[in-house]
């Protein structure tokens, strides 16, 4: 029987991957550059349903995937990437050299046909253009994961005990509450990069979160309701809570309950009636979590804004063409500012991307003005400016895509409470649901969890089932006052690209104010 993965893999096999890629170097006569990514991750989880427990386990996952630049007449890439187990890790010298061998003869068949589609197709073939890098910093570091419980040294058992001991009393809330499922995830990942230029970069990532879904029914209205809270921490933060300057919540338990007792009061609250024009809005900073997702994060992402991947979501509304883009124009309120940090907490933290480059904070709008846009090596150099380090996959054996990290609005200097005390008529919007955005991100629908009616200032009666519809510049346009609230929350599900990489990450804002229609319903 195969001995178990562990992170520790990482550690033994730097020098052999460092090896492998310079035996590549001394080898592939039309080798241009080559890096290769080795992921092993063990993960504990545990589930519980209506005061039962539903199932637990330990997963190890360890992935590989390789990038070859390669060519004569062109440079183009090619990729190796595969899905691995606990038995192919004594085998991890020969299996990195095949890698890279594969990939680098799928780069040189790559390169040849462009370069006889260029030479074939004249003008049409000359946006076959050959793959180049923009430089960037090549660093050597180690970085360790951050947590006071190893995920490694949980038991199952107790784990199990916990969701069960949650499920329980979430099903005790009131009769209303009909159906509720409690999940739990501690892991401990390490990554580990490297390249041809000389960069070997090892990164360790703990992540621990809590799910739960509940249901609740007041005659023939039922209500559903779901949400994650988590870190990248140890399992201390479920039973704790965190208490940080941008990341807070209380323990898994109590924000469990909270949940259910909101599902039970707006499954006995009317629908939120539509408005036929434009009326004064409010959102909370959880709202803003997937407005600051959907409208300025996935159109700043400067792979799908080129047209290079635009599977999943669509493409962006900031740029038609390199020469037709939104770059230096108003496209937003001068309050408005947002941007990408990976060096801020939570889901979206990270040192250093997938192709090792240092990661950085980049600003998207200042003061209503577009700046820019996350962005790879590759894409910085058929674009401008620098990278910015937003290149991930969600699995070394995966290809990596433009993905967010912590994106967000970003703060005022308002007290939220004088912002809502100065709305004589408006609503207030309160957590976020479900999206529904065009297919350039121009306009949008999002649902939120509950919304309240604005009354002199003061929150008045509780409504479900509603949202704000609007033009994305428009809505942005609109906004008049921003919060000092900031806050950054999780996004366990971000989805893009086929195959489908869905990612964790990390959104946010304060609450800020604007004008827009509401829909119910």
């Amino acid at each position: 029987m195969a001995s178990r993965l562990s992170v520790d893999l990482i550690e033994t096999i730097k020098p052999v991957a460092e090896e492998c890629l310079h035996d590549a170097q001394r080898r592939l006569a039309r080798l241009r550059y080559a890096d290769l990514r080795l992921e092993v991750s063990e993960a504990k989880w545990a589930v519980a349903e209506n005061g039962s427990p539903k199932g637990s386990g330990d997963d190890e996952s360890l992935s590989l995937g390789v990038r070859v630049l390669a060519g004569d007449r062109t440079v183009a890439p090619g990729y190796a990437g595969l899905a691995l187990g606990a038995a192919d890790a004594p085998d991890l010298p020969r299996i990195l050299r095949d890698a890279l061998e594969r990939a680098y003869r799928r780069a040189t068949a790559n390169a040849e046909q462009k370069a006889e589609a260029r030479e074939k197709f004249g003008g049409l073939g000359e946006a076959l253009g050959e793959t180049r890098l923009h430089p960037v910093e090549i660093r050597r570091d180690t970085v360790p994961a951050a947590y006071r419980v190893d995920p490694r040294a949980l038991d199952l058992g107790e784990m199990t005990r916990f969701a069960t001991d949650v499920s329980r009393q979430v099903a005790s809330v009131a009769p209303a509450l009909k159906y509720n499922w409690i999940a739990t995830l501690s892991r401990l990942s390490r990554e580990l990069f490297a390249s041809t230029e000389g960069a070997c970069i090892d990164q360790a990532f703990a992540l621990t979160q809590g799910s739960c879904s509940v249901v609740a029914v007041a005659g023939a209205t039922s209500q559903d309701l779901y949400d994650v809270l988590g870190h990248q921490r140890g399992w201390e933060i479920l039973l704790e809570g965190v208490d940080e300057p941008l990341i807070r919540f209380p323990t898994f338990h109590d924000w469990a309950l909270g949940l259910a007792r909101q599902a039970v009061a707006l499954a006995a609250a009317p629908p939120l009636p539509t408005s036929d024009r434009e009326v004064v809005v409010v959102t909370d900073p959880h709202y803003n979590t997937l407005v600051s997702h959907e409208i300025i994060g996935h159109p700043v992402e400067l792979d799908r804004a080129l047209k290079m991947e635009t599977a999943y979501a669509g493409r962006s509304w900031l740029l038609a063409g390199l020469g037709e883009h939104q770059v230096g124009k108003r496209v937003a309120s001068p309050l408005v500012t947002a941007y990408s940090d990976p060096a801020l907490p939570g889901y979206g933290h990270y040192t250093y991307d997938h192709e090792g480059t240092p990661a950085r904070r980049v600003v998207h709008i200042d003061r209503g003005v577009f700046q820019g846009f996350m962005n790879s090596r590759q894409t910085a150099a058929i674009f401008g400016g620098q990278p910015n380090g937003h290149w991930k996959a969600t699995d070394a054996a995966l290809v990596p895509l433009i993905r967010m990290s912590n994106t967000a609005f970003g703060a005022g200097t308002r007290p939220p409470e004088e912002i809502i005390k100065e709305v004589d008529r408006g609503w207030y919007f309160a957590g976020h649901r479900t999206p529904s955005i065009a297919e350039s991100r121009e306009n949008f629908r999002i649902s939120a969890r509950a919304v309240y009616e604005i009354r002199d200032g003061a929150l008045g009666r509780l409504h479900r089932d509603g949202g704000i519809v609007a033009d994305s510049r428009d809505y942005l346009m609109n906004v008049d006052a921003v919060g000092a609230d900031f806050r950054l929350y999780p996004i366990p599900n971000c989805g893009k690209g086929q195959p489908m990489q869905v990612k964790k990450l990390g959104n946010g804002g304060p609450t800020m104010r604007s004008r827009a229609r509401v829909a119910g319903g």
